[in-house]
């Protein structure tokens, strides 16, 4: 009896553990594909004209990603986010060239609203002169 009671806490044990790695694994897919949404956003913010991203309603400030970025996504994983111009947290003379971007992604993960967010500073002389 000893050994049966033994033989079922090790099985039980063995479940939670490759459960609970299953879980873990989920999420971190889930985190990376949002991160790779927030690059990709922020690699479009940074190739916009100062005119542009000044433009009321230039930038659109709503989107909605799949998880898979194929486009196929077959009721899968949403993210949705959005994009927050500001203006720079700066009090030096030149805070009127320069604009504070955020961009906010959101997605539910079983039960869980996860939010992921990242920022950026953008200046009117920036790297966008370079490219073109």
């Amino acid at each position: 009896m000893v050994a049966v009671a033994i033989l079922g806490v090790v099985f039980v044990s063995l479940y939670t553990g490759i459960s609970n790695g299953f879980a873990f694994a989920k999420v971190t897919r889930e985190n990376l594909r949002a991160t790779q949404i927030l690059q990709e956003k922020m690699e479009t913010v940074r190739l916009y004209t100062w005119d542009q991203l000044t433009t009321s309603g230039f930038v659109p400030t709503n989107f909605v990603e799949g998880f898979y970025s194929s486009g196929t996504n077959n009721g899968g994983l949403v993210y949705t986010g959005r994009v927050a111009i500001a203006s720079a947290p700066v009090t030096e003379a030149y805070s009127n060239n320069m604009k504070m971007v955020t961009i906010y992604l959101s997605w539910k993960s079983g039960r869980v609203v996860r939010n992921r967010q990242m920022q950026t500073l953008t200046a009117k002389h920036g790297l966008q002169n370079y490219i073109y």
